[in-house]
């Protein structure tokens, strides 16, 4: 147990620090833009582009493990949409907000660096599987659904026309594709080059953690809507035991591979999940606190996931 404290504590304990700062510290949100830009557009796509581009191609064509993990994806926001609409009463478009929280874990901010961390260099090629599959699939189905209840813009082109460059333009997806491609040639770089994105991969996992924690710490809210703990519940338990189940029925996996799948459905919601409601204009505040109580109940949650994982009570066939 004190090996998976000693894991755990670097990753919440940032998050924590970045919290108390944010409640200490009277500073701006708009101070962390240079920050989210930092993440978005540099650190974190080099640490996608290490761990695609390092890995050999062939490990990468796992069509049952990418349908496994989607479908479970896919299972967590049909049912995170319909909790929200009959707790909730929500709209369509505030529904599809409520499902994204409710399937869209960490999977940049905390995934890859938790995932490594956990279960070594093993984890990389299913960590980074993971995250573009979940990524098109959300980045395409919520797009779709909001731009289907905008009344100035309700056509099916229109829509598809903003599925398509919500991914194309998507810094992560496509720096996880262009590392894909170098694998696939066996591009080899530089050593400069190489010990830059060494830097830049370094910087992803404790920057990301600092500014989730001020993030949350500058949210508020006056009062729980009923239907967070619902869709907090579908994330945090019924997206990691939906994942567990379809590991059995598409495996067998590799250990490493069915461990790191469980670990990323064990995330809390994503932090962009408010950052996609703020865009939108719809289910800001609930998105909020979905972050914010659903990031401090995975305290006991994903540290329970990753003792299962460590100590070998978690074993798949």
């Amino acid at each position: 147990m004190l090996d998976i404290i000693n894991l755990a504590i670097p990753y919440f304990g940032l998050i924590f620090v970045g919290y108390i700062c944010g409640k200490a510290k009277a500073l701006p949100e708009s101070g962390l833009a240079w920050m989210n830009f930092f993440l978005l557009y540099v650190s974190l796509p080099a640490l996608l582009f290490g761990i695609m581009s390092r890995t050999p191609f062939a490990e990468l064509n796992n069509p049952p493990f990418l349908i496994a993990t989607t479908l479970g994806t896919m299972i967590a926001f049909a049912l995170a949409m319909i909790v929200g609409k009959l707790i909730g009463k929500l709209t369509l478009r505030e529904a599809t907000i409520a499902g994204l929280a409710g399937a869209y874990g960490n999977i940049g901010y905390m995934g890859p660096g938790l995932a490594l961390a956990v279960l070594g260099n093993s984890a990389a090629a299913p960590t980074a599987l993971i995250f573009c599959c979940d990524s098109i699939f959300l980045f395409s189905v919520v797009p779709l659904l909001i731009e289907m209840t905008d009344r100035e813009h309700s056509s099916l082109p229109h829509a598809l026309g903003v599925v398509v460059k919500q991914i194309v333009l998507n810094p992560l997806i496509m720096s996880a594709c262009l590392g894909a491609l170098c694998a696939a040639l066996h591009v080899e770089f530089p050593v400069a080059l190489n010990n830059t994105l060494q830097f830049l991969q370094n910087a992803a996992a404790p920057t990301a953690l600092f500014v989730l924690g001020v993030t949350v710490a500058l949210r508020s809210f006056e009062r729980v809507p009923w239907e967070v703990p619902g869709v907090i519940a579908v994330k945090l338990l019924i997206h990691p035991l939906l994942v567990f189940g379809l590991m059995l029925a598409f495996g067998p996996f590799a250990q490493p591979w069915a461990a790191t799948a469980l670990l990323m459905a064990a995330l809390p919601p994503a932090l962009n999940v408010f950052v996609i409601a703020r865009q939108n204009d719809t289910w800001i505040e609930p998105a909020s606190v979905a972050v914010l109580i659903g990031t401090f109940a995975s305290v006991v949650t994903l540290t329970s996931v990753m003792w299962a994982i460590q100590t070998g009570r978690l074993v798949f066939p």
